[in-house]
């Protein structure tokens, strides 16, 4: 009977991580398909937070931000953080106002959610003004 038990909890456990929108993603070119960087998303202070932990795109796994200004000018994209403070709206959707692309230096207002139907998809939409794109990414594994 303890068996049974430690499974349903083991079960229960791997279930509930799997539908978190913390934890690392593949972002993923909405243009090409292409992978492009790793971001561990997690919260801080109530808020969420995203930062690139690995580039994917070959000969660019070392890429300064060479077209940035300020403080993230000529700084590595590796450990920059590109999404700042974005706060839950109800219903597992993330808000804010810093979703940062390094290769544009351009940050947009964002919306974050995972995929109703798929819990291992992050739709994470950039608004400039009244336009947007959504891009999905991938759950990776730990």
């Amino acid at each position: 009977m303890n068996k049974v038990i430690l499974i349903v909890v083991l079960l229960g456990t791997s279930w509930v991580s799997s539908q978190s929108i913390f934890g690392k993603w593949k972002t993923i070119d909405d243009r090409t398909g292409n992978p492009k960087a790793v971001i561990d998303i997690y919260e801080k202070d109530g808020l969420m937070y995203g930062h690139v932990v690995e580039i994917l795109e070959e000969g660019k796994e070392n890429a300064l931000c060479s077209k940035c200004d300020g403080d993230k000018k000529d700084k590595p994209v590796i450990g920059m953080t590109i999404i700042e403070g974005a706060e839950h709206k109800g219903d597992g959707v993330y808000k804010g106002d810093t979703l940062f692309d390094p290769q544009q230096a351009m940050t947009f207002r964002c919306k974050i959610w995972l995929n109703p139907d798929n819990s291992d998809e992050l739709k994470v939409r950039g608004y400039l003004a009244f336009i947007y794109r959504t891009q999905t990414w991938i759950r990776v594994e730990s």
